[in-house]
């Protein structure tokens, strides 16, 4: 079987760096452990690495130079990095490193933490394709620029003097902090204005705090968010399970504050970037380069763009991945296109698709039934569960048939490839196509 390291765990204890693989391993992140710096620049020489963990220990010297290291090494892929300390980051680490952790760090917090950062390279490295896409078109699509403005923290619960020590000091960091002592007035807040991070009080009661951190993961726009839980002193729950519930960082009352404000500052400004990575990338859709219909890439724009991404997933060792969907005429479909009535529904789907998928795939209207989907780092099987999905949910979808007649639903044909070594991205293409006939078909 073929050995396909994701993670690269560098650290000077052995034991400690097994454990740790282990438990990235048991997380769904294949892992290989390296015990210097020097080590690790080979593994990065010999697999497509996607994301780095420095090990530091109280005593250890600064890991800056070893994280600007590995992403150089790494280059033209961007190698998120992630520190896991055993003291507090130097402003050089902080700076240096996507992420600084406190050690030791669960593993399902470990896990939700690295798939954020890989996809944010990822939509990171898209951008910087669509600017040069969109260039060559004569049409620039902004660089997102940098929030000068304070960093917004909503803060809910009771009011406590652990959880007033903590907004003390995050507006220390210079962030504003917002409070709301009940659910309701959080939820008011967060409805009302943007905020780049969430601190839920547990006290006595985590109740209310679970209730608003499962209602902002039901909302798409709230949903990125990063929420802390602060818990109260001597309080026991299950981290796996809060973590699975979507809390970005649990934090006892006994931790310093000053340690609990820097993490929570650290997710709000990683969230704040994102968030102007995932607009930029959006920006795209209101172009007049894009189907009018839907904001999705037109066939000549996906073309050229596929090129491009094709080029850049060769030079950083990722996978690329291309689906195609195609509308299945069946019976009532047929109808429906005969009465135009699928004319109609055409760009209620297309937008559909795009809000679907991830910000950093690229979707196209290919004809007026055939769509396409570029999936950079996914490798065919990854992609073919995204698209089944995908075309899951739209079947779930009726659609208006006209006066008197019942509503439509869509299925779709669907073919996936993944792009071989020293393979043209229409040659792909082409090979997702030629499976549509056969391709298992997603019922509605």
């Amino acid at each position: 079987m073929d050995f396909d390291p994701r993670i690269l765990v560098v650290t000077g204890d052995e034991a400690e760096g097994e454990a740790l693989c282990r438990q990235l391993d048991s997380e769904g992140w294949t892992t290989i452990s390296a015990t210097s710096h020097e080590a690790g620049a080979i593994v990065l020489e010999d697999f497509p690495i996607e994301a780095a963990i420095l090990v530091a220990g109280e005593a250890d010297a600064d890991v800056a130079p070893v994280a600007a290291r590995l992403k150089g090494l790494a280059s033209p892929r961007y190698l998120p990095v992630i520190a896991l300390m055993g003291r507090a980051p130097t402003p050089e680490e902080s700076t240096t490193v996507d992420l600084a952790m406190t050690a030791p760090a669960h593993p399902v917090q470990l896990r939700i933490r690295l798939e954020q950062l890989v996809r944010a390279a990822l939509a990171e490295e898209e951008l910087n394709l669509r600017i040069d896409t969109f260039r060559q078109q004569g049409q620039a699509i902004d660089l997102p620029l940098s929030d000068l403005t304070p960093v917004r923290v909503l803060a809910a619960g009771k009011p406590d003097r652990r959880f007033l020590a903590l907004s003390n000091a995050l507006a220390e960091d210079g962030a504003e902090v917002v409070a709301a002592p009940t659910p309701y007035t959080a939820f008011d807040y967060l409805h009302e204005s943007p905020f780049d991070a969430a601190v839920l009080w547990g006290a006595e009661d985590h109740a209310p705090a679970l209730s608003i951190a499962s209602g902002m993961k039901r909302n798409t726009r709230l949903y990125h968010i990063p929420v802390m839980l602060y818990l109260n002193d001597g309080a026991q729950m299950d981290a796996s399970d809060l973590f699975g519930r979507g809390f970005a960082d649990v934090a006892a009352a006994d931790t310093d504050e000053r340690e609990t404000a820097r993490r929570l500052m650290a997710m709000a400004r990683f969230h704040r970037r994102q968030t102007g990575v995932r607009r930029a990338l959006e920006s795209v859709r209101g172009s007049g380069l894009t189907d009018p219909d839907t904001g999705l890439f037109t066939r000549d724009l996906f073309a050229q763009h596929l090129g491009r991404v094709s080029e850049a997933s060769r030079e950083r060792r990722r996978p690329l991945s291309l689906c195609v969907l195609k509308v299945t005429m069946t019976e009532p479909v047929e109808e429906a296109r005969r009465d135009g009535w699928l004319a109609r529904a055409l760009p209620q789907i297309g937008t559909m698709v795009s809000r679907l998928i991830r910000t950093e795939d690229t979707a196209a209207r290919l004809s007026s039934e055939v769509f396409a989907l570029a999936l950079p780092g996914t490798t065919e099987a990854q992609a073919r569960i995204a698209a089944q999905r995908i075309v899951a949910v739209i079947g779930c979808t009726a659609f208006e048939a006209g006066p008197g007649r019942s509503p439509f639903v869509v299925d779709f044909e669907l073919g996936v490839a993944e792009q071989q070594a020293g393979e043209a991205p229409a040659r792909t293409l082409e090979r997702a196509s030629s499976t549509l006939a056969t391709d298992t078909r997603v019922a509605s």
